[in-house]
């Protein structure tokens, strides 16, 4: 316990100050500084600025090599035959435009949820911006805050802060007027105040910080595999690309300007570039989906994470229980007075400037009345279990009491500990008020605790976590209720929502210490009881040593250190201003009912783009190997660009976009490049086979002057065909609407082929009728080989 003057008013005691002056700066003074720039001008952005969005969208290793291929076609061919680099200026435009949406309301929401720190000004204390701080404000501090800036303590009322997430170090230090405060830290207990010595970048933390809070794009297993399969499509594009060039421009020794538009027909369609932009526009359109219910997200592969996840670790209150609670009955031990035990019970409430909802509950039922005189503190952490205070009563009695859990106070054969258990069973949450003999904060207070009252307060169950419990048992997503609560009342509330398993709730400080021991326990279980905000750290790491992807959610300062750790961390909007911090996801609207909404998302886009990248990268196969077999057969190149601008189009840029945008409730999987290759390598390799075969054969066919021309066309028929069942196979299961998309646009391509004007544009004119049905044939062989290759595929790879 801090050793304190008492205040003249005979009430809290004054928490012990450093010298300075302890009203803060004066009106005056935070002008001069803002005028000197002594400001905390870090930029604290949730996405990334117009300017970097153009730029990333604008300038990538293919829309270079597009722009080129296109300048180049301008100069040499119809605008049929340039069509493609409109298509990509549209596409890049689309890019821009909706992550510029995204980023909007990112910024929109990351206002709402704002950390918005206590300054003493003038004498009184005001709420700020963290950009407003200025350089010598006193900033206030209580549990649940995070320091935005560097400083020296001032004012320290047994303020206890965890320096975890800048040192490594778990234990909280306890700090006296003259330490130091380093940014990124937060207080776990007690309160006080400290003077701001750095600011902006000068800060400790602030660059890491701000790092840790912009929207980003990158470091997901999604992006990540995009870029690895990137990379081999370029190495597999340079030599065929070389070789497709001398082919078409010396061996065969054509029409320059003929040669050259199909070198560059054979070239583009080489290059996936729609798919960087469909993963770009399904996240940012994912983002401003969730937006539109409060959800903030931190950092953008939290989406595809919670897509990914098969436990998520709740922590009861304030995600199955709302924060508030009720006192429904004192009861005295041992003879105690109920009067006396009330007037107690609102000291402890008055004594506490800053008190946790199981507090604010005792003060609302036992209004502090007495006027006692407070000569001492011990705030609430949740690693103690128990808050205290002594006091020196009206009729001049000195007295020490602890408020906390009965378990943690009393021993293991109190019988008091009986009656406990039986409220615990209903799911009542029951505190202990105990007598102290000497100083509440002695080191063997807990064990000399005398029972003088039992508080019963009852917890209110959130109205949709039932449903929210049901839908992830439904998903095959299992759910850890970890409270640092007793075991027996965490797990009556969980058993009243439904949950499987609660009626076996275990004890945390029963679980091994042994990490593969304890994740057997962590998996065998459901309900825990008693958990410490280190505990909650190391089952995070044990459940992950397994293999699994865990989520973890909470509000309170207890809960920092596992949502850190934990694959996702979902905190709630009025959560502590540090939960928010470290937390990928926040939930401004404070309802747990909203998880079940990201999660879906993250399970569209995940399982919409697999979908996708199988598409562009059949493409990416069958033209390759279309370019090696003209090199090998040295015959012309079959296609010009608009013919596969074409193809592209309906077969896979439209239709990608819906599939992209889709409902789909399948949990996503790992090992997503592996996973998208298995398909598209056989598909491409197909479709390839098939359509040179039917060019070949045309070209035995068709003589004389426009022969080339028409066996483009049986080749154009054939890919499309091929294209479009690799298209009908990926939309499955068939709902109305894909059903739909797949017959529009084999209907988009029959109305080229009977219009004369587009099939002047398109170059595309079937003659005869042997060549185009032997077309159709060779198609629907390749088609059921392609029906045949998936289900081989489907069968040798079950992940």
């Amino acid at each position: 316990m801090t050793q304190r003057a008492l205040d003249s008013s005979g009430g809290r005691p004054d928490p012990v100050r450093s010298p300075g002056p302890p009203d803060g700066l004066t009106t005056a003074e935070v002008a001069e500084r803002v005028a000197r720039g002594e400001v905390n001008d870090v930029p604290v952005r949730s996405s990334r600025s117009l300017a970097e969005i153009v730029r990333a969208n604008v300038l990538t290793r293919f829309n270079l090599i597009i722009g080129v291929l296109w300048v180049v076609m301008l100069f040499v061919a119809p605008i049929q035959d340039s069509l493609f680099g409109f298509v990509i200026v549209a596409n890049t435009g689309i890019g821009i435009v909706q992550e510029w949406r995204a980023k909007k309301t990112l910024d929109g929401l990351a206002v709402i949820g704002e950390a918005r720190p206590t300054v003493r000004r003038d004498g009184s204390p005001a709420q700020v911006s963290v950009s407003e701080i200025v350089l010598g404000d006193l900033v206030e501090l209580g549990p649940g805050d995070k320091a935005v800036v560097d400083g020296t303590v001032v004012e320290a009322d047994s303020l206890e802060i965890d320096e975890s997430l800048l040192t490594g170090e778990a234990e909280p230090v306890v700090k006296r007027p003259g330490d130091p405060v380093m940014s990124g830290s937060f207080v776990v207990a007690g309160g006080g105040a400290f003077t701001a010595t750095r600011v902006g970048r000068e800060a400790y933390a602030a660059q890491l910080a701000e790092e840790a809070s912009r929207f980003t794009l990158v470091r997901s297993e999604l992006r990540s595999g995009i870029s690895t399969i990137l990379k081999y499509v370029t190495w597999m594009m340079v030599p065929t690309a070389i070789g497709l060039i001398v082919s078409q421009l010396v061996v065969k020794n054509n029409n320059f300007k003929d040669s050259v538009a199909r070198t560059v027909g054979g070239i583009v369609p080489m290059i996936p570039e729609g798919l960087v932009l469909l993963t770009s526009v399904a996240f940012a359109i994912g983002v401003v989906r969730l937006g539109r219910k409060q959800c903030l997200v931190q950092e953008l592969p939290a989406i595809e994470g919670l897509a990914r996840v098969d436990v998520v670790c709740l922590d009861k209150t304030g995600t199955l229980t709302e924060g508030g609670m009720d006192v429904t009955g004192v009861r005295p031990l041992n003879g105690s007075d109920e009067n006396h035990v009330r007037r107690v019970l609102g000291a402890l409430g008055g004594s506490d400037p800053r008190p946790n909802a199981s507090l604010r509950a005792v003060v609302d039922a036992c209004p502090d009345d007495a006027g006692w005189e407070v000569t001492g503190t011990v705030p609430f952490s949740s690693a103690r279990k128990y808050s205290g205070a002594s006091f020196r009563e009206a009729n001049g009695d000195a007295s020490a009491w602890l408020l906390g859990a009965p378990d943690v106070l009393l021993a293991p054969d109190d019988p008091v500990l009986a009656e406990t258990g039986g409220l615990n069973e209903q799911g009542l949450r029951v505190l202990l008020l105990a007598r102290v003999p000497g100083e509440p904060d002695a080191p063997d207070a807990a064990a000399r605790a005398v029972p003088t009252a039992l508080v019963v307060l009852e917890q209110r169950l959130r109205p949709d976590a039932g449903e929210t419990l049901a839908y992830f048992a439904d998903q095959d997503v299992a759910a850890k209720v970890i409270s640092g609560d007793n075991a027996v009342s965490v797990g009556a509330v969980a058993q009243k929502l439904g949950m499987e398993g609660a009626e076996h709730a275990l004890d945390a400080r029963r679980l091994p210490e042994d990490r593969d021991d304890m994740a057997t326990e962590i998996e065998r279980n459901t309900v825990f009881g008693r958990v410490t905000p280190q505990q909650k750290r190391d089952m995070v790491a044990a459940l992950q040593t397994r293999g699994h992807t865990v989520a973890m959610t909470g509000d309170g300062v207890n809960d920092v250190l596992a949502l850190k750790d934990a694959d996702i961390g979902v905190s709630m909007g009025s959560g502590s201003e540090a939960t928010r911090a470290v937390a990928q996801i926040v939930l401004l609207n404070n309802s747990f009912a909203t998880l079940p909404s990201v999660v879906a998302e993250g399970r569209r886009v995940i399982g919409n783009i697999t979908r996708v990248a199988t598409l562009f990268l059949t493409k990416t196969v069958y033209s390759v190997l279309l370019a090696i077999l003209v090199v090998c057969f040295q015959v012309e190149y079959p296609f010009l660009p608009r013919h596969l601008t074409l193809l592209s189009t309906l077969t896979i840029g439209i239709p990608a976009f819906f599939l992209a945008l889709a409902p789909n409730k399948e949990r996503a999987r790992p090992h997503f490049v592996r996973r998208v290759m298995r398909y598209a390598v056989p598909s491409g390799v197909i479709a390839a086979a098939a359509t040179f075969a039917t060019y070949l054969l045309a070209r035995h066919h068709y003589t004389g002057a426009g022969a080339l021309d028409a066996e483009t066309s049986a080749a154009t028929l054939t890919l499309f065909l091929v294209s479009l069942w690799v298209l009908a196979i990926i939309a499955r299961p068939y709902t109305w609407w894909r059903i739909a998309l797949v017959a529009a646009m084999g209907l988009c391509f029959l109305v080229v082929l009977a219009v004369p004007s587009l099939q002047a544009f398109f170059a595309l004119k079937l003659v005869g009728t042997t060549m185009p049905w032997a077309a159709v044939a060779i198609a629907a062989v390749a088609a059921a080989v392609l029906e045949l290759a998936w289900r081989l595929v489907g069968r040798r790879f079950r992940t």
